[in-house]
């Protein structure tokens, strides 16, 4: 009897120091919320950077789509979760800094959510299908303008990551045309493939992945990727556009510790082979910024869209 009475002791002492400690974060796989469809630079590059960095996480990060509402849909799913490190955005500048000027939102992003870290960016580019008549970005000009601004062309979002660029093309080029939104960068690009849109804006990537399909008139930045086409700012436009950070976000109240291990697992992907060597199969860079470093100049970015708004959409 007494040996069972030590026996049950000893049990239920176990129980009890096993529910004051507390395993290690995570201890069970992440939730990674991609606000756009299928298919585009997010999904691509996501689906890079989850497969890899599990080994110096310690547990594997889900890619979860929720498209809708320009981003919006998925952004208000993770401002609403719960703030344990469980479930995080992976977003953008636009959807992040731009789009409280334009709407009243059910979150306030520079409150409610925190950097992670910016994962890269990357400048967008003009495209078109190779057999297309345009062979230049003033080609495209010259039609939208003989079209009375009714040439069709695409963008994957309203207020979003190739919207935004694409209207201050077309106001730079002085010209007006019919802009289709799509539900993300993949179902647009689709939309180019199908001939339902003329030309789109889109990043490097899903560019790549498109093979000879497509020509790429123009970029934002040089892309040695797609064979280094015209930059934006050598055919005379000034000021940077269509520049997207990649941004892993979470929820502003995560605990710190468990932001700082998501942090450190993910810087040491910069050193990593096999990372490195996937990124350069899909034509991106691997332009790493912490959280901290990023929150510097986030707010400072809002400030600079709010003002380019206004200028989009005054008179």
């Amino acid at each position: 009897m007494k040996n069972l009475l030590k026996l049950f002791i000893g049990f239920f002492a176990i129980l009890s120091f096993s529910g004051l400690v507390k395993a290690d974060y995570p201890e069970k796989p992440i939730t990674m919320v991609i606000p756009f469809g299928p298919g585009g630079s997010h999904d691509l590059n996501a689906r890079v950077f989850t497969s890899i960095v599990p080994q110096y996480l310690g547990n594997a990060i889900i890619v979860k789509l929720v498209p809708g509402a320009s981003g919006q849909t998925g952004t208000a799913m993770v401002a609403q979760a719960k703030p344990d490190g469980y479930t995080l955005l992976f977003t953008h500048n636009y959807v992040d800094q731009l789009q409280h000027h334009v709407k009243k939102l059910p979150y306030k992003p520079l409150k409610d959510f925190v950097t992670v870290a910016r994962i890269n960016y990357a400048a967008a580019c003009m495209i078109v299908l190779s057999k297309s008549k345009y062979k230049s970005v003033q080609d495209v000009f010259d039609a939208a303008k003989t079209s009375g601004g009714k040439m069709k062309l695409g963008h994957s979002g309203m207020w979003g990551a190739t919207m935004v660029p694409l209207a201050q093309l077309l106001s730079w080029g002085k010209v007006q045309a019919n802009l289709t939104p799509y539900k993300g960068g993949g179902p647009m690009v689709k939309g180019l493939l199908s001939g339902d849109v003329e030309a789109v804006l889109h990043f490097p990537s899903v560019i790549k992945g498109q093979g000879k399909k497509v020509r790429t008139l123009g970029c934002g930045s040089k892309e040695k990727a797609l064979g280094t086409p015209p930059t934006f700012d050598s055919l005379g436009f000034t000021g940077q556009i269509g520049y997207m950070d990649r941004i892993l976000m979470a929820p502003a109240k995560t605990p710190p510790d468990r932001i700082k291990k998501l942090q450190d697992a993910l810087a040491k992907l910069k050193g990593d082979k096999t990372f490195k060597k996937f990124m350069g199969r899909l034509g991106e860079n691997m332009e790493f910024m912490n959280g901290p470093d990023y929150e510097k100049v986030r707010a400072e970015k809002s400030k600079n869209y709010k003002n380019l708004v206004k200028q989009m959409t005054k008179g």
